[in-house]
């Protein structure tokens, strides 16, 4: 069986519970459903969007974001919104793809990218009401792809923008360790490889089992 390719999400879901992951992306007997909280990030991402590459003016209900954007807008370079990244395995080495390639192995989308010379800039928006569990890891997936798609960057600036709390987490990578992302994920990349192989996917108990999880079949819902 072809394992589908994986995305920092569908991982860090993977982390979190693989029974939840089975549920979502295997047997989806869990459909997604759009959230006020998602429906105002979808909306938020296309105002941001919007801004940078057509300078559309941002919405009346976004306009606490417009001093962020404005200096994101300022930065030298060709700016890229929503860039879709694939990373594929050739001959044992990874090797940048299009999002779409029948042998894609990891997909990303960056909400922004600046490229300017040797050196690039991500920015990821999110609109969660709190940096604290902020993952560096969507940071230097990001990076790493980057650094495969464009050979002459040396230095990628990475940023996760939490519009509402007004924080930035920060992260800069250089080429030479572009990648060590990959293998510091190989444990978790190969547990997601087998469970597909042997269809065993084990619940494991976490805060969101007691009020948040929809999988009413597992055995720890509302535990």
């Amino acid at each position: 069986m072809k394992i589908p390719a994986w995305s920092y999400s569908s991982l860090k879901l993977f982390e979190t519970c693989p029974r939840k992951y089975q549920a979502e992306r295997v047997t989806k007997e869990v459909p997604y459903q759009e959230t006020e909280a998602t429906i105002y990030g979808t909306e938020l991402h296309k105002a941001a969007e919007d801004f940078i590459r057509d300078g559309t003016p941002v919405p009346e209900r976004f306009a606490f974001v417009r001093p962020y954007l404005d200096k994101l807008a300022a930065y030298p370079g060709i700016k890229h919104c929503e860039m879709k990244l694939g990373v594929k395995k050739t001959d044992g080495r990874l090797v940048a793809c299009d999002f779409f390639d029948p042998e894609v192995w990891f997909r990303g989308v960056a909400d922004l990218v600046i490229l300017n010379g040797d050196r690039a800039w991500i920015t990821d928006y999110k609109t969660g009401k709190s940096s604290r569990y902020a993952d560096i890891r969507q940071l230097a997936l990001m990076a790493a792809a980057i650094f495969l798609k464009y050979p002459e960057i040396k230095k990628v600036k990475t940023s996760l923008l939490f519009v509402v709390c007004k924080d930035f987490v920060k992260k800069d990578f250089e080429a030479e360790y572009g990648l060590s992302v990959f293998s510091e994920l190989n444990g978790l990349l190969t547990a997601r490889e087998e469970a597909y192989a042997s269809n065993v996917w084990n619940p494991r108990q976490n805060g969101l089992c007691r009020k948040w999880c929809p999988v009413t079949s597992c055995p720890h819902n509302g535990d």
